[in-house]
């Protein structure tokens, strides 16, 4: 069985969570989702745990605290694409549901990006590289 990622964020809202990467065309599995968590299928082997303020309080170790990711950047999410339109697509629809601009459009040519702070100040990345450039190492 290939590894697979589970990656707990909080947020403030589920149902308005829920709804904006619905608006992204994700979907949520039912059998790890409830009133507190909602667990968003990114792909076969990638999910995001969004866990309301009370759930995610239960695995956070004694003297942590929860970080408010409109304040603070503790990881950036990078999802890659099958293309720059594609990159394109998924930024436009995260704007129109909501999110904001986190940096410019970078464009290097083999490598295309544009990124997104979610509904809680998530920074979420989408990007394209041609994988013919890249080198082989010697």
């Amino acid at each position: 069985m290939p590894t697979q990622i589970f990656v707990n964020m909080h947020v403030k809202d589920l149902v308005k969570s829920k709804a904006f990467f619905e608006q992204l065309g994700y979907h949520f599995n039912p059998q790890f989702t409830d009133e507190n968590a909602a667990c968003l299928v990114i792909s076969d082997t990638i999910y995001g745990m969004l866990l309301t303020t009370g759930h995610m309080e239960r695995f956070v170790p004694k003297g942590k605290t929860i970080a408010d990711a409109n304040k603070t950047t503790e990881t950036l999410l990078a999802l890659s694409c099958d293309s720059k339109e594609v990159v394109n697509a998924t930024f436009g629809k995260a704007i129109a549901a909501g999110a904001t601009e986190a940096r410019p459009t970078e464009d290097h040519g083999f490598m295309y990006g544009r990124s997104i702070n979610d509904l809680d100040g998530h920074i979420w990345e989408f990007f394209w590289f041609d994988p013919n450039a890249l080198q082989n190492p010697s």
